[in-house]
């Protein structure tokens, strides 16, 4: 038990390390400063949550599966012909390749949903 809070201490670290750099850079999300001399119209929260699902997708979603491709593989080059292991690496390789296409393709997803449903005035820029 020592040995497994260790290594998921160390990865939560490790994690910490990777994305504390993009969460400190997440600052400019808001495009107005909700002055009376700048109030936020509707038109600056459609620009923010695009700002959200860049920062989301760009600086948080494609580290992650980097992340988990390359522990992936570590796990599965360090399996030593542990079928156990080689088949969680495999999973976790697929997972993170599925993953960051889905990531990558939800612009995508988001405005051919959006056509089929004849909501053309809302597409994601």
């Amino acid at each position: 038990m020592p040995k497994k809070f260790i290594v998921t201490a160390s990865l939560f670290c490790l994690l910490f390390i990777i994305l504390a750099p993009s969460i400190i850079s997440a600052a400019g999300l808001v495009p107005c400063d909700g002055t009376l001399d700048d109030k936020c119209e509707w038109k600056q929260l459609a620009a923010m949550l695009g700002k959200i699902y860049d920062f989301i997708v760009g600086r948080i979603a494609t580290p992650l599966a980097i992340l988990a491709l390359v522990v992936g593989g570590i796990i599965l080059m360090a399996s030593a012909g542990d079928p156990k292991a080689a088949g969680l690496g495999k999973t976790m390789i697929w997972s993170a390749i599925i993953g960051l296409l889905l990531a990558l393709s939800s612009k995508l997803i988001i405005n051919f949903v959006l056509n089929a449903i004849g909501a053309t005035k809302y597409n994601v820029q």
